[in-house]
């Protein structure tokens, strides 16, 4: 898929939590490709991915081990980023984790870890990425959501909890952000088919259901949600902010 040129992102300063599979390998590879300066963070080893983008772009993206979870470690890893390609143009929260759960299934940990993983990180990146974009005069961030809240789904109330949470914030943090020229939107994907969600989730009937519910009855692949994501960090996109872009292919409606 070719995506369009945004110049003000060649050699831009990008951070993505979650960077080196599914979604945000395809985020990387991305924003590789407009020339920026990408670093990312994920618990699982990213090395290979690193080699093969290097590989395939001919730009090399800084991979920092980090689980998210750990708010020093994530926050000093923003730091290394900053050290390393300069002060943050862009962040972008993509890391999550949709484990199926009940409400009685619910214990205090699990509620905990869900909302350490799905919501905490995201405020604290924020906070972190907020201090650099303010030595820029400008920046963005793009905090992924999910429709999965929007729909009233079952399956995972912790986890659309936080997805509510997520839209919730980044309206509050447009308001405070916004006269450092900072801009924050939300970006809501639908069932995005990542390898993750095939092994995990994915089932005829289950995906036959959904694709009735869309509006374009073709499958959303993780590079489909790249162009959004650009457009969101780049200034074509300047004076918006406090957003939430959908890319679901129809399925639940705004505004």
């Amino acid at each position: 898929m070719t995506h369009p040129i945004y110049p003000d992102l060649d050699g831009a300063s990008v951070f993505i939590t979650g960077g080196g599979s599914g979604i945000g390998a395809a985020l990387t590879e991305g924003f590789l490709r407009q020339g920026a300066k990408v670093a990312f963070v994920q618990r699982s080893d990213a090395s290979g991915f690193v080699e093969e983008m290097e590989a395939s772009t001919g730009n090399r993206p800084l991979f920092l081990p980090c689980d998210i979870t750990d708010i020093t470690a994530l926050q000093s890893c923003i730091a290394q980023a900053a050290q390393a390609h300069g002060p943050l143009d862009v962040l972008v929260n993509n890391a999550a984790n949709d484990k199926r759960h009940t409400t009685e299934d619910v214990t205090e940990e699990f509620w905990d870890w869900s909302q350490s993983i799905n919501l905490k990180a995201y405020f604290f990146a924020c906070q972190a990425a907020a201090k650099h974009m303010k030595e820029n005069g400008k920046g963005a961030i793009i905090n992924f959501s999910s429709i999965s809240y929007m729909m009233g789904n079952s399956g995972y109330p912790a986890y659309t909890t936080a997805n509510g949470g997520i839209t919730a914030m980044t309206r509050s943090l447009a308001r405070e952000f916004g006269p450092h020229r900072i801009r924050v939107n939300a970006l809501a994907p639908g069932w995005v088919l990542t390898q993750k969600q095939k092994d995990l989730w994915v089932t005829p009937e289950g995906l036959a259901a959904h694709l009735d519910r869309q509006c374009l009855k073709d499958t959303l692949a993780p590079e489909d949600i790249v162009g959004g994501t650009l457009f969101l960090a780049s200034d074509s996109a300047k004076m918006m902010t406090g957003q939430v872009l959908v890319i679901d292919g129809g399925v639940v409606v705004t505004g």
